[in-house]
């Protein structure tokens, strides 16, 4: 009798325990899911930040934005955005 018991008891717990595990493995399965679509789009804004600042490097190469007048003033506005976006640039990793 006390077998029967003990059975019964170790089998509820088992599906209970296998009930969890699997839940568990399907949460952690989403949230790897989730970090690995957030990871190619910081590796994609990345690129784009790069690009930019080559567009704007090769734009700036001959120093013609360097004047007083308004377009001067919009450039230097825009490579001190660039300065700052550059911050954001994800680090490689070999």
């Amino acid at each position: 009798m006390i077998e029967i018991i003990i059975i019964s008891v170790l089998s509820v717990l088992f599906v209970i325990f296998l009930f969890t595990t699997i839940n568990l493995l399907k949460k952690n399965e989403k949230q790897e899911d989730i970090l690995m679509e957030y990871l190619n789009y910081l590796d994609r804004l990345s690129r784009t930040i790069e690009v930019s600042d080559k567009k704007l490097k090769e734009i700036d190469r001959a120093g013609t934005f360097k004047s007083d007048d308004e377009v001067g003033q919009f450039f230097t506005s825009v490579q001190q955005i660039q300065d700052i976006l550059n911050d954001f640039k994800l680090k490689r990793i070999k």
